[in-house]
């Protein structure tokens, strides 16, 4: 993984910790939910306040995050809210976070100044023995406090500040005015400057868990169902569960809830390219796979190095080629069905509120283009990578780097039309840059049909 590391490709935009009195207040966050403390004066954490470095000193990538269930999390600066979520146990969880900073920033921001936040994402169950027991998270809520428990002393000086005003002789109760300064001490006047933050509920009906060998659990559509990446779990309370060799279940399930769109025919992009790219890194996956060496190529060499080995590449590469012909020339509609290995190689998520989770369940379903599962799916792309031959990891490496890291945003937008940056804003770009990128985030690029390349 150090291949990936060094591009900038994982443990990448971390917030720094290198400062004496952030690493002090982690320290004492850090105490007050694990009882553990770092020796490390230098590292870099996540949106949860997740180290990596304190990790490998600890001997624990889950040290915030025991059974998987309710993530703890640190809060140094509201500049977090930008970081990734490493070690992701449920797809919703970031974007929790996220919310959480964003409704909170004015406070936090204040509350981050002297002291850490810590706190817990907090779901309606402790740990998850069972997939049944999945199905009881409906709904996540968060508790969060400094480690001094500012907020928690706000509160009660709120409580003692009303008793004083309404209290009858409280202007002479001299145990109450003493409680007062002595917490007025701690928080400061909650009168002029109030010390509280918007504690909201998240519902949690539709998300991709990391459990029982990874779950898609659709419970808020119209036909709700269960997609596992491995063994279909037993015990869930819905009827319908597959697992992903059922690819025809599956194009069912997509197309009865709305949830999928083809990639030819969808709004606001150069459908026709994308599926040309597609074919790229079909051709580029299968011939590192079978050990070539494609560094320093040209994209017209990998055209022709592809066009010569066409007896090698997968049936998924003539299945995108058939529609690129159609889209290109005109002519009949070609016939993809869903048991097509190409099928959900030319589909993308449509504009839902599941469309993020979508494009992670295509991207697992389409295992050779790695640059959607970059994108989409880190976490599975991290695992795959881990198995591939070094040709392959090289060209990947290399490739995501050069192409899709200058511009994630840019890519995303030209990608997929509606995609979401790091800070949950929906990036608008003109359409003549919107084309650019299409051109240009591809293994080879677009076919231009003039010059031929």
């Amino acid at each position: 993984m150090k291949r990936l590391i060094q591009h900038g490709l994982m443990f990448g935009n971390l917030f720094h910790v290198a400062s004496p009195a952030l690493v002090e207040r982690y320290n004492r966050a850090l105490k007050h939910l694990t009882g553990k403390t770092t020796a490390l004066t230098d590292f870099h954490v996540d949106i949860s306040g997740f180290s990596p470095e304190i990790g490998d000193e600890l001997g624990d990538d889950h040290y915030l995050n025991h059974a998987g269930v309710n993530r703890q999390f640190i809060l140094l600066s509201t500049e977090q809210k930008r970081c990734p979520l490493l070690h992701v146990k449920f797809s919703t969880s970031r974007d929790i976070l996220r919310r959480f900073i964003e409704v909170n920033e004015r406070q936090l921001f204040a509350l981050t100044a002297t002291d850490a936040v810590a706190g817990e994402l907090v779901n309606s169950v402790f740990e998850v023995s069972s997939p049944a027991k999945l199905f009881d998270i409906r709904q996540v809520r968060i508790e969060a406090d400094t480690t001094r428990s500012t907020l928690r002393h706000a509160d009660r000086l709120a409580e003692l500040v009303e008793r004083f005003k309404t209290g009858e002789d409280a202007w002479f109760d001299d145990g109450l005015i003493a409680e007062m300064i002595a917490t007025a001490e701690q928080t400061g006047d909650v009168t002029r400057n109030p010390v509280h933050l918007e504690h909201e509920v998240f519902e949690q009906s539709n998300f991709w868990t990391a459990h029982f060998g990874g779950l898609y659990v659709f419970q808020d559509v119209e036909h709700p169902a269960v997609i596992a990446s491995g063994a279909k779990p037993e015990g869930v309370p819905l009827r319908h569960v597959f697992d992903l060799t059922q690819r025809n279940a599956i194009a069912k399930f997509l197309e009865l809830n709305g949830l999928a769109e083809p990639v030819i025919r969808a709004r606001g992009v150069d459908g026709a390219t994308i599926l040309r790219q597609k074919m790229g890194f079909l051709a580029v996956s299968v011939l590192t796979e079978k050990g070539r060496d494609l560094s320093g190529l040209s994209r017209s060499d990998l055209r022709r190095l592809a066009a010569r080995h066409a007896d090698e590449l997968p049936a998924e590469f003539e299945g995108l080629a058939t529609l690129v012909r159609w889209a290109e020339g005109g002519g009949k509609w070609p016939r993809i069905s869903s048991d097509h290995p190409a099928y959900f190689y030319s589909l993308r998520a449509s504009d839902t509120p599941c469309r993020e989770l979508v494009n992670m369940l295509l991207a697992e379903l389409c295992p050779h283009d790695f640059r959607q599962m970059f994108i989409c799916h880190k976490e599975e792309f991290y695992r795959q990578y881990r198995l591939w031959p070094e040709t392959k990891k090289a060209y990947a490496a290399e490739f995501l780097a050069r192409e899709y890291a200058v511009d994630k945003a840019g890519a995303r937008e030209a990608l997929f039309g509606h995609e979401p940056d790091m800070e949950g804003r929906m990036p608008k770009l003109p359409r003549n840059r919107r084309q650019g990128l299409v051109e240009r985030v591809g293994p080879w690029g677009a076919v231009n049909r003039v010059r031929g390349g």
